[in-house]
């Protein structure tokens, strides 16, 4: 809903509303958060499976590969709300065996734009 602003919502005045304010209001709360992974070993791939240290799987790898500017292996998933503080020790299923893993802050590397004195 970032594409439309508060006021057209409010005013409804945009080819659809009917049925994405429809969608938007009635849409359950969120129990997964995308979160930064980074993972010792081997890189998470799409789909693997995100595991707590119990080993039950509370999320699900969105994309992953080698950093080569951190020179560790990072991802991206979805995550319960539960596991979502920086530090939180998990786990990745990489086809069958199991990889620890840390919940790291993002954007992995620090931006760092030149901007010009005014």
């Amino acid at each position: 809903m970032w594409t439309i602003s508060k006021r057209r919502r409010k005013a409804r005045d945009f080819p659809g509303a009917g049925r994405i304010m429809e969608q938007f209001l009635a849409k359950p709360k969120v129990g997964q958060r995308r979160v930064g992974l980074v993972v010792e070993k081997a890189p998470a791939r799409p789909h693997y499976p995100v595991l707590n240290m119990e080993g039950e799987v509370v999320g699900e790898v969105t994309s992953g590969s080698p950093s080569p500017c951190s020179g560790q292996n990072i991802a991206m998933a979805y995550v319960d709300n539960k596991y979502i503080k920086n530090g939180t020790p998990l786990q990745v299923q990489v086809r069958k065996r199991v990889f620890p893993a840390t919940k790291v802050a993002m954007p992995f590397v620090p931006t760092q734009y030149y901007t010009p004195p005014k």
